[in-house]
């Protein structure tokens, strides 16, 4: 089951190419894989009549046990039949369908693909979080798939519809998943179907969110707009998605959980009432419908409801009726789509008022459709004809909610007698007044994808004994009635002929009257869904707006604020409820040794100064003594680790700080005034104490044993010493991909728009150096500096720097020319130049990156790892920076940060998804050997996974310090053009 699933997937991806090269016939060997999949069903038929289903699993991650469910049973065997089946006669259909040279055409045809192998895992899934990733396949897809024509806002618009409805029920379905699951223990369908929970209101709760997502993937009141607006799709989806496929996934859930659920309320209720709701409003929306995609669409609506209605009432005989209804909904409501294709492909309009003698121009087509629509009413010997009178019959016997559901029922079938003569006189009769439409021949392959399901229907309908044990394997799981209902084509006389033939004349008498009935529609129409629809929309982005405009309002300081005053009315509003402390927490230990006092004296000091201080870089400083302090605190408690970490972290956070503050006035100015120095420092103060106390109630909580005993065990079983860094890169490392990932995309992001906002999107381009060498009189001070100038158009490159030319008395230089200790040393106004800190940066360099390659590989037994390791090579590159501004970072590392970021997350990725392999995250190789003096050594995938996080980290810190040196020395740059010009005029 998995290959077949993969096998869609995989043919989708090359669905692109293969269209570009073979144009509209790929669509033939597209429909291989959905083929196969019917093909195979149909050989595990008896099998799964006899009961005994095909289950397959495979474990994803063996440390969470979480597996890839799938299961082949009567009921998911209908669907893969109707979802394969009926998915590979459409792709077909395509073929005729779609012009060539159609540049859409490549991704429409992988979606659809790749929409039916999603539709395909969705049926098949045993496991809720399997169904539910490909519940979300599915919309994604459709999504997709609808919006076909993006070029116009109507198809970009019904898209978007069909994604935020079934979206939201989809989340809301998937919050039902976890309760579900939690309560029953398991996440596996056939055993919460073997052993339901007992109802409760959690579980109730559970039942109604997942009703939510049912209800909206399949379209019901009143979450029933986005289908008839999903008609804006090319025919082939709404034969497939509309009729046979996605619609059909809601049903699905309901008929797979209501064995276990249909007892427990509100279900049964919701189902029986929203499904009668939507049967009758569909259908009489489907009467005032002039363009035959609506028309039927609106009947898909009603006939969904239908089929929730008997999937849903939770009973023997009902759910025998309802997988017969699927079935034959599937084999008469496809083809009247394909069908509608074929009529429009050839008249040039689906608009009935403005078809004529179509029928007898396209005799054939006409009789495919007179086979569905023959069953969609439910006329013998069709196969609608036995599922519908399973229905009435099944509802007869039902409960006395189930008996009032049955004469909305019959009333809902009178209205599809009528809509489905509105489509065969609309779409093949000759009209008065109306001039025959012209249209072309028909050719047979594009007529056969549309005959095949509608003879199935006329087959099955004599014939639905050879299916009946398939359908009654579904029931069963049902308790049996005294007298179970059995699928025939003719029980004799009796109530439910009886009522079949009371919708027949009703519907007839409606379609007579078709004019008057139109008429009475219109005066009769309620508030259109699109508009409550486009009123909700409109409230919630106006909303949206006015709430960031009261947010959102550009400083910092508020949004800190906004962050602290949520955590203290959450925390606050927990600790009023619950009273947490009533449990009696051990008392607070408020220290180890009076070291740690000391210091956390020391750094709260320096934290209530920052509130005292009138000068941002004072503040600056004092705030990064507090992040020094709390590096102290982990050193004084034995965590060497965490505070290398924390000085590396605080060492470039404070030079970062300071790089931003040289752009800022030297002073708060008038905006940190008394009054909201008073109200941060207690907000702080309040913060801070809520979250010790929480911090504090939560592990005096604790009922479990703590987890970093058997880390420190794992860590020795492989031989390693430092727990740290193992979890780090090891136990814990998906996560530490992520934050990798994560702390890569937010600095190339600020990076790129202060670049975007100093007018130098690429700061490397190549520059000319102007050196310009001092005067004399009072203006050789401002003429000292050495610059870069963009040369002008037509001007020769200017040569690189150099010393300064020799002096002449005139000059009035008596001392010797300066030696220069860095790269790019000539850059430097000598006023500006301290020799003391060129010739340390110059010495401590290449020790220091020596520094963090050998704390990037002794991070297995002593402190150290790839982030502090990239830290501290980040540290040397930024003295570089500090000692020779920007050129000299550029002369210390020629490698762009782009390079490490993207190579270092790139190996980290490979190495942490390369684990999946066995079944492990990381150590799925090692190896060891003896080196010349150096010995044994040891390595693992985790040393190659912690290379990728020091690359990706020393790219970070690089990319930072680059972009703000870039910024802030561009602005002193600009500020210092106008006086230097100057100067070097006079």
């Amino acid at each position: 089951m998995t290959f077949l699933v993969l096998g869609h997937f995989v043919l989708a991806l090359c669905a692109a190419p293969l269209v570009r090269r073979w144009g509209p016939r790929v669509f033939a060997v597209l429909a291989i894989p959905p083929a196969l999949a019917c093909g195979w069903a149909l050989s595990r038929w008896d099998d799964v009549v006899a009961g005994r289903p095909v289950t397959e699993a495979w474990t994803w991650i063996r440390t969470y046990d979480v597996e890839v469910a799938f299961r082949l049973d009567a009921l998911s065997l209908l669907m893969v039949l109707l979802a394969a089946g009926l998915g590979a006669l459409v792709l077909l259909y395509c073929v005729s369908y779609f012009d060539a040279g159609d540049r859409r055409l490549g991704p429409f045809a992988g979606q659809l693909l790749g929409f039916a192998g999603a539709m395909l895992g969705l049926v098949l899934a045993d496991d809720l979080m399997v169904l539910y990733l490909f519940w979300e396949l599915t919309t994604v897809l459709s999504f997709l798939l609808i919006g076909y024509d993006s070029q116009k806002r109507g198809g970009r618009r019904s898209a978007l519809q069909a994604l935020m409805v079934t979206s939201v029920g989809g989340l809301a379905m998937f919050v039902g998943f976890l309760m579900l699951g939690n309560l029953a223990g398991t996440y596996r369908i056939s055993e919460i179907l073997a052993a339901p929970p007992a109802p409760d209101t959690a579980l109730s709760v559970a039942v109604v969110l997942i009703l939510c997502g049912a209800l909206a993937k399949s379209a019901i009141w009143p979450l029933s707009l986005w289908l008839p607006n999903a008609m804006a799709a090319p025919t082939p989806v709404s034969a497939y998605l509309h009729a046979a496929a996605m619609v059909k996934a809601g049903v699905y859930l309901v008929a797979r959980l209501a064995p276990a659920l249909a007892d427990v309320a509100p279900w049964r209720e919701t189902v029986l009432t929203l499904g009668t709701a939507t049967m009758l409003l569909g259908g009489w929306r489907a009467l005032r419908q002039n363009d035959l995609k609506l028309l039927l669409a609106y009947g898909t609506v009603s006939q969904l409801g239908f089929l929730m209605v008997l999937a849903g009432a939770g009973t023997y005989n009902t759910a025998l009726a309802a997988v017969a209804m699927i079935l034959a909904h599937a084999l008469f409501k496809a083809p009247l789509f394909l069908v509608t294709g074929i009529v429009e492909h050839t008249a040039g309009t689906r608009n009935l008022r403005h078809l004529s003698g179509v029928g007898r121009a396209l005799p054939w087509v006409c009789a495919v459709a007179v086979v569905a629509g023959a069953s969609m009413a439910a006329l013998p010997p069709l196969l609608g004809f036995v599922s519908k009178e399973a229905a009435f019959g099944a509802l007869l016997d039902g409960s006395v909610s189930e008996r009032w559901a049955l004469a909305l029922i019959v009333l809902g079938s009178a209205l599809t007698t009528a809509y489905t003569l509105r489509f065969l006189w609309g779409a093949f009769a000759r009209k008065p007044g109306l001039a025959d439409t012209p249209v072309h021949r028909v050719p047979f392959g594009f007529l056969a994808p549309a005959a095949v399901p509608a003879l199935g229907g006329l087959v099955l309908g004599p014939g639905i004994g050879r299916t009946a044990g398939l359908f009654e394997a579904y029931a069963a799981q049902y308790p049996a009635p005294g007298h179970p209902y059995h699928l025939a084509l003719w029980h004799g006389f009796g109530t439910a002929p009886a009522l079949s033939a009371v919708a027949w004349g009703l519907g007839a008498a409606l379609f007579a009257r078709r004019g008057q009935v139109a008429g009475l529609g219109r005066r009769m129409a309620w508030p259109s869904a699109e508009r409550v629809f486009d009123a909700t929309v409109l409230g919630l982005e106006r909303g949206a707006l006015q709430l960031t405009g009261a947010v959102q309002k550009g400083s910092l300081p508020s949004y800190v604020a906004n962050v602290m005053f949520v955590m203290l009315a959450g925390l606050g509003a927990v600790f009023l409820i619950d009273r947490p402390w009533r449990e009696g927490p051990p008392p607070p230990r408020l220290w180890d040794t009076p070291w740690q006092a000391v210091v956390a004296a020391l750094t709260c000091v320096c934290a209530l100064l920052c509130l005292t201080v009138q000068r941002r870089m004072q503040a600056a400083v004092l705030a990064g003594l507090t992040g020094y302090g709390t590096a102290l605190l982990y050193v004084v408690h034995g965590a060497p680790d965490l505070a290398l970490t924390q000085f590396g972290v605080e060492t470039v956070s404070t030079v970062v700080l300071v790089l931003v503050l040289r752009r800022l006035p030297l002073f708060f100015g008038d905006t940190a005034r008394r009054y909201r120095r008073v109200v941060s420092m207690v907000t702080g103060l309040l913060s801070g104490l809520l979250a010790a106390g929480a911090l504090w109630l939560a592990a005096g909580a604790r009922t479990e044993a703590p987890a970093g005993a058997a880390m420190v065990e794992a860590t020795a079983e492989h031989g390693l010493k430092d727990v740290v860094a193992t979890i780090l890169v090891d136990f814990r490392a998906w996560d530490t991909m992520g934050e990798s990932a994560v702390l890569a995309a937010a600095v190339v992001g600020v990076s790129s728009l202060l670049y975007m906002y100093s007018g130098r999107r690429n700061p490397d381009a190549p520059k000319a150096w102007a050196p310009v060498v001092a005067g004399d009189g009072a203006g050789d001070g401002a003429a000292s500096a050495l610059r870069a100038r963009p040369p002008a158009p037509d001007a020769e490159p200017a040569p690189e720097p150099g010393p300064a030319p020799p002096s002449t008395p005139s000059q009035n230089h008596d001392a010797a020319p300066e030696r220069d200790w860095l790269a790019a040393g000539g850059t430097l106004d000598p006023r500006h130049r301290s020799v003391v800190f060129e010739v340390i940066a110059r010495l401590v360099f290449h020790p220091i990156l020596v520094l963090s390659v050998y704390l990037l590989f002794c991070a297995e037994n002593l402190p150290g790892g790839g982030f502090v390791g990239g830290l501290v090579a980040g540290i040397a590159l930024t003295i570089r920076y500090l000692a020779g501004g920007r050129y000299e970072l550029e002369a210390a590392t020629t490698v762009r940060p782009g390079v490490f970021l993207g190579f270092g997350l790139a190996l980290s990725t490979t190495v942490a998804l390369a684990g999946l392999l066995d079944g492990t995250v990381l150590h799925a190789w090692s190896w060891h050997g003896h080196l010349p003096l150096i010995g044994d050594w040891h390595a693992s995938t985790s040393v190659v996974f912690d290379l990728g996080v020091y690359l990706l980290v020393t790219g970070v810190v690089l990319d930072t310090v680059r972009a703000l040196g870039a910024w802030t020395d561009r602005g002193t740059e600009d500020a210092a053009a106008p006086a230097l010009a100057e100067e070097e005029v006079r």
